[in-house]
């Protein structure tokens, strides 16, 4: 008898795919009515269902709507997604999703998240174009060398500086760039894929799970709850510094006990083929020439760039793409690699990374699947209304895990932000706690659930290290109940304080 074997991340996500569709066939749709700011007429546009209305854009209309968040908000765009206006929530004719939209759920998503797309597709070119002129490989064992006895120091610094980068600017999406580069490296190091993937994963998720500074999670969620995002920082800086600090000590535990004995590794059975697939492919390939040194450093500064980019000059995809795009021209004509060859090699990159591109949108299908069937509002009405006479830590974390759930159905921070906050914040008010712990446990519930949902990112950043999620799940599920307990108690600390 065969051994089965776990899914794919597709099948996976086609599976959860099929299990939403089915949901909107047993769960009421409903619906809220939406607010949003329309900058070219300065009024607001509420949408009840299928009809729209203007309305002046003042502080009374929100008082009107019982929205307490200044008029500032929206004016500056500070607020620029449709939010939900309290207390509209009505149940609507049932828009279940049947067999034909399962199967276009895939292409729509495609469709949605083309941006990432192009930016994986873009980005597989680019470490195709590197490859082939070998000066990943000198770069590699030039690095090998300088760190030998000292490699855990790749570990510390990678975590750390991707965790800066999430908690302070929302680095999630951009970090599908960094694993071609960081494995091999790692492997380098004696280490196995699964160190940098956690390095880099673990890094991005405490990171922006304990948001400081970021515009997408901790700034949208604040403003939509109408506080100031200041309020509760230094608990929050206090709380990533200790969740930053059990990640890497997890993740140096894990890899010293690899690098003794690569036996012990998760995926050992995988490392033939890893390393073949990420390894130092050419032993002959030691001296870093002048020409390689430029090519390496034309490489790091398109990640200089788009991350100055992103986190000062307000850009997205579209700008992260070209960044990659000229880089790899640049890297082209600097390698002297004939036009032919170049788009050959070009082309080959990113079809290696066709399948992450793939997953990257079946996962967005299922919030298609979610939004047409229109159960979205109803879970959300819900959750809003089982937490009614709680005792207030009680309550608390109670809202800490419904904000787990729901980010499996909106993995979007902002998203979810703008959908629940102007729900959920004016329940701290009848409690009697500071609406910043609400913040906190959207932050922190979502941050927790995106260790393991497989409709946020794992699943394309697993596709890409070649590591299956079920062997992922084995390596995280220890740390995800440790972070899990020391959040309990930090929600708890916040709400009796």
């Amino acid at each position: 008898m065969k051994k089965i074997k776990f899914p794919t991340a597709q099948t996976i996500l086609l599976i959860i795919a099929g299990l939403v569709a089915l949901l909107t066939w047993i769960i009421p749709a409903g619906k809220y009515d939406t607010l949003a700011f329309d900058k070219a007429s300065n009024n607001f546009t509420r949408t009840h269902l299928e009809t729209t209305e203007t309305l002046p854009a003042t502080q009374e209309t929100l008082q009107t709507l019982n929205i307490n968040i200044p008029i500032e908000k929206f004016t500056n765009g500070d607020i620029f997604k449709p939010i939900s206006i309290p207390n509209t929530y009505e149940v609507v004719s049932a828009k279940p999703q049947g067999l034909v939209s399962f199967f276009q759920s895939p292409v729509k998503g495609i469709i949605e998240a083309s941006d990432i797309i192009f930016l994986v597709l873009i980005i597989g070119g680019l470490i195709g174009i590197m490859n082939y002129t070998g000066a990943f490989d000198a770069g590699i064992v030039w690095l090998a060398t300088a760190l030998k006895g000292n490699e855990y120091i790749l570990i510390i610094l990678v975590t750390t500086l991707i965790a800066l980068g999430g908690t302070t600017f929302g680095l999630a999406e951009e970090t599908i760039a960094f694993y071609p580069i960081l494995i091999p490296m790692f492997l380098a190091a004696k280490y196995d894929a699964m160190v940098p993937l956690a390095s880099i994963y673990l890094g991005s998720a405490i990171g922006t799970m304990v948001s400081t500074t970021n515009p997408f999670s901790t700034i949208i969620a604040s403003d939509a709850a109408g506080i100031n995002w200041t309020t509760g920082l230094t608990g929050r800086i206090i709380t990533l510094v200790i969740g930053l600090t059990i990640c890497i000590v997890y993740i140096l535990r894990y890899a010293s006990k690899v690098k003794k004995d690569p036996t012990k590794s998760i995926i050992y059975s995988q490392k033939d083929e890893i390393e073949a697939h990420f390894g130092v492919k050419s032993s002959t390939v030691l001296k870093l020439t002048m020409r390689m040194r430029l090519i390496l450093i034309i490489f790091t500064l398109c990640f200089v760039v788009m991350i100055y980019g992103v986190s000062q000059l307000e850009w997205w995809f579209v700008e992260m793409t070209t960044v990659f795009l000229v880089g790899a021209i640049l890297i082209g004509i600097i390698g002297k690699i004939q036009e032919t060859t170049f788009v050959e090699t070009f082309v080959r990159g990113a079809s290696d990374l066709l399948g992450v591109a793939l997953i990257i949108g079946i996962a967005r299908g299922v919030s298609v699947l979610m939004n047409d069937g229109l159960i979205s509002d109803t879970m959300l009405y819900h959750a809003s209304t089982v937490t009614e006479g709680m005792n207030k830590g009680v309550f608390a974390n109670a809202m800490l895990f419904i904000y787990s759930g729901l980010s499996f159905f909106i993995p979007s921070s902002s998203g979810m932000a703008v959908l629940t906050m102007p729900i959920m914040s004016p329940l701290a008010d009848t409690v009697g706690f500071g609406r910043e712990v609400i913040v906190n446990c959207y932050q922190y519930g979502l941050g927790l659930f995106a260790f393991i949902n497989p409709t946020g990112l794992i699943l394309a950043s697993l596709a890409i290290v070649k590591v299956g999620y079920n062997k992922w799940l084995k390596f995280v599920w220890p740390l995800l109940l440790i972070l899990t307990v020391f959040t309990m108690i930090v929600i708890t600390l916040q709400v009796y304080l």
